[in-house]
């Protein structure tokens, strides 16, 4: 490793490149005041990829076959995210809904779940732990697990986690989860549980693969990432792409401004029905 490399600069025009790329392949905004974070985070990958400056490195990214540019993304993006987060969406489930769901779940058609942005996979475990905890494990359910970064996705796919507190409001759905005999230590996820979610990689602002539509969509804390231009875009292809009466999870700091305009009714916080009937 160069000197050249430890003290390497981000330039405020290194920033814009980096910024405007990650605008244009994803939607993401980043803020100025996110630089040194920016600077930080990529002068690893300066490292890690042996070159001495930014101005190399960003040519790299962008002559690279979206593999370092993949790699920059995962540096970037922000993965804060626990089973259970947001509990009030998951009262409701169980709650409010509980009545609908339960005679959703022993149709023959299965229960269609997305979980869109669903970064190392607590989201998508948590679901499916408090549905077959709560509801059996004949519950016909499918889930839909999908985000941006493949590193994150990965990682979801083997399921190993420290064990929910077992004094918190869903440490019951521990048994379901990690099976009984349950320690301190990392668990992996009960194949029970893994049989319903299938995990893939899915960038929000492009075209969805998806054909049926969805009886409950979470994206949560994803969308604060973009700009109120991508937003607007994105509610009407969330509803589109939910059943008549479908239910959209927000996290707690996104809000449909206008939810009868877009299609739907609020039906709790950050919680919203769609009043399409197709």
């Amino acid at each position: 490793m160069t000197s050249e490399t430890r003290t390497a600069l981000l330039t405020d025009a290194h920033f814009d490149a980096v910024a405007a790329m990650m605008y244009a392949r994803t939607g993401i905004v980043l803020e100025t005041a996110k630089k040194p974070m920016v600077q930080s985070r990529l002068a690893k990958r300066l490292r890690a990829t042996g070159l001495s400056n930014f101005s190399e490195y960003l040519k790299n990214v962008e002559d690279a076959e979206g593999e370092e540019f993949g790699q920059m993304l995962s540096a970037l993006t922000t993965n804060v995210t626990r089973f259970f987060r947001e509990p009030h969406h998951f009262d409701y489930l169980i709650g409010e809904y509980r009545t609908k769901l339960e005679a959703r779940l022993k149709q023959s058609e299965p229960l269609r779940i997305w979980s869109a942005g669903c970064s190392t996979g607590e989201e998508p475990y948590s679901i499916a732990g408090l549905l077959l905890n709560e509801f059996g494990p004949q519950s016909n359910f499918r889930i839909l697990a999908t985000d941006i970064d493949p590193q994150v996705v990965e990682r979801a796919r083997t399921g190993v986690y420290s064990p929910i507190d077992p004094a918190s409001a869903f440490g019951r759905v521990n048994k379901t989860l990690f099976g009984n005999d349950v320690g301190l230590s990392s668990e992996t996820v009960s194949a029970n549980v893994r049989k319903h979610i299938v995990f893939g990689t899915l960038n929000l602002i492009s075209d969805w693969p998806m054909t049926k539509q969805f009886d409950l969509i979470f994206c949560r804390n994803v969308v604060i990432y973009f700009d109120a231009a991508i937003q607007a875009r994105l509610w009407p292809r969330f509803q589109a792409a939910l059943k008549p009466d479908g239910i959209l999870f927000l996290g707690h700091s996104e809000r449909l401004d206008d939810p009868h305009q877009l299609g739907f009714e609020a039906v709790g916080t950050t919680i919203y029905k769609s009043n399409s009937r197709g």
